[in-house]
């Protein structure tokens, strides 16, 4: 069962209008609420960040207890189970921090073709570290979340809304245990709870015209999407995986001590239909590897940082997890299924991004999915 004993994933819900949102994890069709099984009032507080800044080890020791009661005593836990159907999910955390990278080999060469067509693909510095810019916290939002369509500037004394509204299928990575600023981060799952899925809707002829020289900046900051449910990294043992052979050999503060990447396939499906299935096991740099740069210069990590991993794509052009690839920026138009064509994102669009990842004795864990609607500008 994807939502069974072997995921309970956490997230934050409330039952009707004015209640208090309380912290539950998903089991089934239910949603546990873990305040009242576990007689714990830090899952009543209405976020998970007082929960992740317990520690790593209260993660694993608080899934055990969980675990135990719903093997063992499944009526304990019974009249603490809430229909699905009967709570309206909120956003899991509080956001502290939000940074993107540009983790896949096959994204960053794609666009290096698309734009440099005359040059390497890749920049100098692409294989000797993960490329990330800072994004903004405050847009982060649910998943169903409305995303209006983003006006701005889109060439000299051109103003508009985006005519290249566009999305990315990625991985996102929760942080629970913070570091003080000037100290570098530990071992990745002393300070990783768990991994979401993320849309960071991106405004790319918005982003053209302003990202040199310092990058991503309004093409990207009206909205990111993500997942109301946090999957736990003890959730995915069996979908770990060594990554991608890396040359030249990375620094040695991103030589990974540990197997960290990750066999999951992600799912785009546009109005209902699946355009893409992007494999996230092929990605070049891994999330142990993003948290080792991300703080090796000092910076200090907050309880609700989120970090994702840029759009992940694989080698075929079905495995694309943007439009912009999907349609090799608008000139190879993507054919749908009723005989429609598609380039980039239209008013009324509802994009949705699921994903799946082995689970234990050949079971199938389901990420929450991450879903949205494009609305017109304002």
């Amino acid at each position: 069962m994807s939502w069974g004993v072997e995921h309970l994933p956490y997230g934050v819900f409330s039952r009707h209008e004015g209640e208090a949102p309380r912290v539950g994890v998903r089991y089934g069709e239910h949603v546990v609420d873990l305040a009242g099984v576990l007689h714990d009032e830090v899952f009543a507080t209405g976020s998970l960040n007082a929960f992740m800044a317990r520690g790593s080890a209260a993660w694993r020791d608080t899934r055990t207890v969980l675990q135990n009661k719903l093997r063992t005593d499944p009526g304990a836990v019974e009249a603490h189970l809430v229909p699905l159907d009967q709570v309206r999910l909120h956003l899991p955390f509080e956001v502290a921090d939000y940074v993107d990278f540009y983790c896949s080999l096959e994204h960053a060469s794609n666009l290096g073709r698309m734009f440099r067509p005359n040059e390497e693909p890749l920049k100098p510095n692409w294989r000797h570290l993960p490329v990330g810019y800072h994004g903004r916290a405050g847009t982060v939002v649910v998943s169903g979340t409305p995303v209006v369509r983003p006006s701005g500037q889109r060439g000299a004394g051109v103003f508009g809304p985006s005519a290249k509204l566009d999305i990315e299928a990625e991985l996102g990575f929760v942080v629970g245990t913070p570091t003080a600023l000037g100290e570098r981060s530990g071992r990745f799952a002393d300070h990783v709870f768990g991994v979401t899925l993320v849309n960071d809707w991106s405004a790319r002829d918005i982003q053209a015209w302003e990202y040199v020289p310092l990058g991503p900046f309004l093409g990207k900051s009206f909205a990111t999407s993500v997942s109301p449910w946090i999957t736990p990294l003890d959730a995915l043992s069996e979908a770990r995986t060594p990554g991608v052979a890396q040359d030249p050999e990375p620094l040695d503060y991103l030589r990974r001590d540990e197997p960290w990447g990750l066999d999951l396939t992600l799912e785009v499906a546009l109005n209902g239909e699946v355009v893409s299935r992007p494999p996230y096991r092929g990605m070049y740099w891994t999330p142990d590897q993003m948290l080792a740069h991300m703080t090796v210069n000092g910076a200090s990590l907050r309880t609700g940082d989120l970090y994702a991993s840029g759009t992940v794509s694989g080698a075929d052009p079905d495995q694309r997890g943007s439009l912009i690839e999907l349609t090799w920026n608008g000139t190879e138009p993507l054919k749908l299924p009723d005989g429609s064509s598609k380039t980039f994102l239209e008013d009324g669009d509802t994009v949705t991004i699921t994903a799946t990842a082995p689970g234990p004795g050949g079971t199938v864990i389901t990420l929450g999915e991450v879903s949205g609607t494009v609305l017109p500008a304002r």
